[in-house]
């Protein structure tokens, strides 16, 4: 299969920091398709050789020294990679890049829109008006799609206006995480937990997206962003609708879609006393992560004084179904917190007659997301020792806690794909499991609007946090308030 793949965004943090990593990776693998040719589009003047040394001097600064390309890599991967300067506001440099596409009439053309979400529309509308919306050719849309419901109905409507619902790709780089993928795998490739999985069997459901990091050199962005839009509407909640779906029909794409926009659809509304009751907002102060001092969010470069943007959202939230009804889901994300922390922790209800003495905590399943990828099964077992039992007035068996513990990476040493590695291969090859639909992504918008215009109307509501703790004590209070505690805490 023949392919080109063009960035919109050629120069931008996005494409250099994940994107092409994510590309050379795949080369390197064998995994990307033969016949390829990778375009870089921005505003600078540079040629196909000035864009290929600054790419390698970007690629030789990344933190993991095994993914960096030797020079004889880079210089074989290079060879796929072209530059092409536009003005994406100008009509006629659409016609630069149709001639340019057309000199080979590759197999598939994607368009992978790593730009700020206002040039969306343009794009879209230039990219039609040149003819550059054929069957062969698909649009990927990076997130924030919208900054709202509205905003995000104008995009969808724009992007619609040219391209199919089949063409248009809404990426969200968290569904192509291998832990992910094994959710599925653990609910519908196996027996033993699908049966357990339902309000008879489980207390609550726990979805942590927890950063270190503070917002560095993107206070504008995160100013007019905030945590809500930035993770819970999109990340937070694409999780949840992997836990909590019904089995699809089959593996078809909108076969997972349809049961996905279900739960969507099925999560209790939020009015103005349920936000004041249910959701936490937050925002760090100064504080010490890592043993490092950092500065506060308001000390942070490009953030406005006085600023009440949130960093941190924790939220209870019910889905109104047989299978979830009475069990709270609770969701949680934050910047420079305890440490870089990704997981969905599964807490099982505690047996309903114990035989045996002693304090036992419940089963609970967790689903490591990042920095480690793999699966955790926390259960009982005999010591083989006994010990008193005061209640029965004789020696007893005690149980103790042990961990199964699945580490991914050990179990598949090798043919390990990254998210975005995954994201693009899916992109190129047409599968649109992983990508997110316009309805879903409307739905996710319409469900936290109330929280918006709820925070709108109440400028106390934010609660300070110190870097490098775990967030506001009300987000420990709304969980305690159920009798159950965040999996740290417990």
């Amino acid at each position: 299969m023949s392919f080109d793949l063009v960035f919109f965004g050629g120069t931008g943090d996005l494409t250099w920091r994940k994107l092409m990593p994510a590309l050379f990776q795949a080369w390197r693998h064998g995994k990307l398709p033969t016949h390829g040719r990778i375009l870089a589009v921005a505003r600078d003047e540079r040629t196909d050789a000035s864009y290929r040394q600054w790419l390698q001097d970007k690629l030789a600064s990344g933190d993991d020294l095994a993914k960096r390309p030797t020079e004889d890599e880079f210089e074989r991967f290079a060879a796929l990679v072209h530059y092409l300067c536009m003005d994406l506001s100008r009509p006629g440099d659409y016609s630069s890049l149709r001639q340019w596409l057309a000199a080979r009439q590759a197999d598939t053309v994607v368009m992978y829109l790593a730009t700020s979400p206002h040039l969306f529309p343009i794009i879209c509308e230039q990219l039609g008006a040149a003819g550059l919306n054929h069957p062969g050719v698909r649009v990927v849309l990076e997130k924030p799609l919208g900054h709202d419901l509205a905003s995000a109905q104008a995009i969808n409507r724009a992007v619609g206006a040219v391209f199919s619902e089949r063409q248009a790709l809404r990426i969200d780089h968290y569904l192509g995480k291998p832990s992910v993928q094994n959710l599925m795998a653990l609910r519908f490739g196996n027996v033993l937990f699908e049966p357990l999985w339902r309000r008879e069997s489980i207390a609550n459901i726990q979805i942590t997206l927890a950063e270190s990091l503070g917002v560095g050199t993107r206070g504008d962005f995160y100013d007019r962003t905030g945590a809500l839009r930035d993770m819970i509407q999109n990340h937070a909640l694409q999780l949840l609708t992997m836990v909590a779906m019904e089995p699809p029909s089959s593996a078809d794409a909108d076969a997972i879609r349809d049961e996905k926009l279900k739960v969507l659809r099925s999560l209790k509304p939020f009015d103005a006393a349920s936000v004041a009751r249910d959701v936490v907002r937050g925002q760090y102060r100064a504080g010490t992560v890592g043993g490092v001092s950092v500065p506060g969010y308001l000390d942070e470069a490009k953030v406005p004084p006085g600023s009440s943007t949130e960093t941190f959202v924790a939220l209870r939230c019910e889905i109104q179904n047989w299978r979830w009804a009475g069990v709270p889901f609770y969701l949680r994300t934050g910047k420079r917190l305890a440490r870089r922390h990704a997981e969905i922790v599964v807490n099982f209800r505690p047996t309903p007659h114990s035989i045996f003495p002693g304090a036992q905590s419940p089963n609970q399943l967790v689903i490591k997301l990042q920095p480690d990828d793999g699966l955790q099964l926390h259960l009982l077992a005999a010591k083989g020792a006994l010990g008193p039992d005061p209640a029965a007035g004789h020696q007893a068996e005690h149980l103790s806690p042990v961990s199964l513990d699945l580490d991914f990476d050990k179990a598949f040493p090798t043919d390990r794909v990254g998210a975005y590695e995954r994201m693009l291969l899916d992109a190129l090859a047409g599968r649109l499991n992983l990508f997110v639909r316009s309805d879903e992504q409307e739905q996710a918008w319409r469900w936290v609007e109330p929280i918006l215009e709820a925070w709108r109307h109440d400028a106390s509501g934010l609660k300070t946090y110190s870097a490098g703790t775990w967030g506001p004590a009300a987000a420990s209070a709304l969980v305690a308030r159920d009798g159950f505690a965040w999996a740290e805490e417990s």
